[in-house]
Parts: structure tokens; sequence; C-alpha cells
């Protein structure tokens, strides 16, 4: 060892980075830069993962989750109204690809209703509670109240039988808009328990802890769903949706996403978020 310090600071530099999504790699090359030795980033990472698993060892287990029922290993799930495939699942993180989730009819209404509602994207501003503009995000969107037309109510409905989680802990459905060049870098959608303004996100409904992105539109080219953490991607094909859920707020739940650029044409998604008790 060189006999570096691992200070508290440089510990919670770690921990917020590694929040934002910023690789290990990269976060070596910057302590490398700022004059840190190898082994002593060696040792804060070895620290920041210990008390990660320390945290989640005593962090009390949540007593259910969002999900459908895989007990089976099901083809298909009858949501009551609509006979939805299971294409693909990944245990850690927990991940599971819908295909025909919705018709071409549903995609379609939904992006004219969105369509003369679109601003560009903001992110919750986790500093106050609030949102803001994030360079990070450069999508169109807006949202629907919970059950504001028919479309909305009947695809609620059939994402709460789907998911076996109340209608009511979910957020309004989003619709985004993605134009050639725009992407969405990787991120988390937890709320981080360790910034000022998520005691306010919370009063809202809890924490979130799943989310549901449907593809209402393919572009041409580009456009995946990205788990950096896992190396997958998630083609953007019209009527199939991509489930991951997280059981806590921390990066170990490996649920660190994106939506990569897309290089042609638009890409239309429907984003469904679950919170952990009811959305207000």
């Amino acid at each position: 060892m060189t006999g570096q310090v691992i200070s508290p600071e440089l510990r919670e530099w770690v921990v917020a980075q590694l929040a934002a999504g910023h690789s290990i790699a990269s976060l070596r090359a910057s302590m490398r830069d700022a004059g840190w030795h190898a082994d002593a980033a060696d040792a804060a990472f070895a620290e920041v993962e210990a008390q990660s698993a320390r945290l989640a060892a005593v962090a009390p287990a949540r007593t259910s989750m969002p999900g459908p029922d895989l007990s089976d290993a099901p083809l298909y799930i009858d949501t009551g109204d609509r006979r939805v495939q299971v294409l693909q699942t990944l245990r850690h993180p927990r991940v599971v690809v819908f295909g025909d989730l919705l018709s071409d009819e549903e995609c379609e209404a939904l992006i004219q209703a969105a369509r003369q509602r679109l601003a560009r994207s903001l992110t919750v501003e986790t500093q106050t509670g609030g949102e803001a503009l994030n360079v990070d995000r450069t999508s169109d969107g807006m949202f629907f109240e919970r059950g504001e037309n028919p479309v909305v109510a009947c695809l609620e409905q059939r994402i709460a039988a789907l998911l076996r989680w109340p209608l009511e802990f979910g957020e309004g459905l989003q619709v985004l808009r993605y134009a050639p060049g725009a992407q969405y870098r990787p991120h988390y959608d937890y709320f981080d328990p360790n910034e000022p303004g998520t005691p306010t996100i919370l009063r809202r409904g809890g924490q979130r802890v799943a989310t549901l992105v449907m593809y209402l539109q393919e572009p041409e080219l580009g456009g995946a769903t990205t788990f950096p953490d896992v190396g997958l991607e998630v083609a953007p094909k019209r009527g199939t949706g991509v489930f991951f859920s997280y059981e806590r707020p921390d990066p170990a739940t490996h649920t660190l996403h994106g939506g990569a650029p897309v290089l042609a044409g638009e890409k239309w998604v429907a984003t469904k978020w679950l919170r952990e008790r009811e959305f207000r």
C-alpha cells in the first residue's frame, strides 16, 4: 500500500459517482489523474462494496414486490383482456421482456393523444424534490393522469393484473419521443435516500420499486434499452415492454439502465413507474 488514506469524503464521492452511473473504470482514471495510486483506488472500491453489503444485510426485506407470476415458467400470461408473451427473463437484476403487451391500435392512440402535449423531458431533482432539465435526457415527453382516457385506463388495468400490483400504486403513464440523436444516459429510477429532496418526493407514494418501459413506435436504427451492469440490450420493438424491479434504492440492484441514442427515425415509449404504496 502507498499509505494514502481512504477518507469518508472519498468514500462518499465514490458512492455518489457510482449512483450517477459512472463506471469503475472511469472512476479509476479520475482518481489516477488526481494523484491516487492504483492500490488506494482498489481499497476505496473494496470499502464501498463492503459497506453496501453490510447495509443490504440489515435492510428490511420487502414483504412483496411487483412482478409477473413466473412460477410455472409460462410462455403467455392472461391479463384478462390480453394474452401477453413472456419473451426473456433475467434473475439479477430482475428483468422480464414482454411481447404483444400492446396492440398497434393502442400504441398509435397513445402517440396521438400525447403528441400535442409534448415538452422537453424533465427529471426528478433530488436536491429539492422538484423537477429540472437534465443534459443526460434529451427526449420530449408528457404525463397522463391515471385513467385519463379509455386507452390509458385499459392499459393501467392490464399492467396491474400482469405485475400483480395495485393500480393505485402506479404513477401516471409517461409518454416520451426520442428524435434522431436523442438518448437517456444510464441512470437509476429509484430515489437516492441520501439526497435532501428525497423525503419530499417519498411523501407522494414512497419509493419506486419497479419500472415498465413499453415501446410504442420503433426507430429505424438504435434506441435500445440498455443495462450496462449486465451487458443486456432490449430492442425497442413496437408493442413489447421491458419490466425491471429494484427491492432497495442501491446500486447493488444492478438496475442501472439507459436509452441508447436513436440513430434513425423516431422512438416513442410509454413508461409506468410503480411505488411501494398509493401514489397521490
